[in-house]
Parts: C-alpha cells; sequence; structure tokens
C-alpha cells in the first residue's frame, strides 16, 4: 500500500514537471490562451495562471467557470477587455488570472454560455489540467 502511495506521488510530480513547461512563463506568472484548450500546466505554490479567452458579451454569451478545486488554484482576477477600437457589436477577450494556493492537481474548466439559459448545452469549452507543486 505505502508502495503504491509513493508511485502516485511520484507519477503526479512527473506529469508537473513534464507540464510545467506548457503555456508562456515570466516571472511567477504562466499565460495561457485559446490555443492552450487541452493542455497541461505546472505551477508552483504562490505562482499566477494567467488566461485569456476570446469574447463577445453583445451576443449574450460569456465564459463561466465550470470546474475548479479552489482549495487548489483560486480566482483572483476576472474582466472582460474590449477589442481596440471598441466598436459596438465588436469581441474581445475575458481574462482571468489564477493564483496556485496548495500543492495538488485540479481541472479548470470554463464554458461559453448564456448565463439565463438553463439546461442548455455551452456552444464551447475550455479546459485545461493544472498541477502546483510545494516550494
Amino acid at each position: 500500500m505505502r508502495m503504491k502511495m509513493r508511485l502516485s506521488s511520484l507519477g503526479l510530480l512527473a506529469g508537473v514537471v513534464l507540464f510545467a513547461a506548457a503555456g508562456c512563463r515570466s516571472s511567477g506568472r504562466v499565460e495561457i490562451a485559446d490555443t492552450d484548450n487541452g493542455s497541461q500546466v505546472g505551477l508552483q505554490v504562490g505562482e499566477t495562471l494567467a488566461l485569456s479567452l476570446e469574447s463577445n458579451p453583445t451576443t449574450g454569451y460569456r465564459w463561466e467557470v465550470s470546474e475548479l478545486d479552489q482549495s487548489i488554484l483560486v480566482e483572483t482576477y476576472h474582466e472582460y477587455e474590449a477589442d481596440s477600437p471598441a466598436i459596438t457589436g465588436s469581441g474581445g477577450r475575458e481574462i482571468w488570472r489564477f493564483q496556485a494556493q496548495r500543492p495538488g492537481s485540479t481541472t479548470l474548466r470554463l464554458e461559453y454560455r448564456r448565463p439565463w439559459e438553463e439546461g442548455v448545452e455551452p456552444i464551447e469549452t475550455f479546459n485545461v489540467e493544472v498541477g502546483v507543486l510545494g516550494i
């Protein structure tokens, strides 16, 4: 039993190390975007994950976080930034920042939907697996 736990822990550690290179890393911050859908990202406790997704709220659609273990990764910022120049009806990007709280792994899943439409599948989803290592 103890050997299985060690192997499992080693497997998690190896996985985090392997996907630590995913995304663009700069000084305690890893940046990901639309093209990183389905990928794996590695962080250390205290680091920030910055996410940017195309969005057009004039259509009624917006991105909503639908899955996240907030004991591992917590949302600290969310805002919409319109494309420049900001023309009525044009799109932009939704921007999030998440901070790594403790070692572990979690799925970050977002769904692009109209908030008032219940029981309707999202028209788009975004998923990344996030692994967090202790310092």
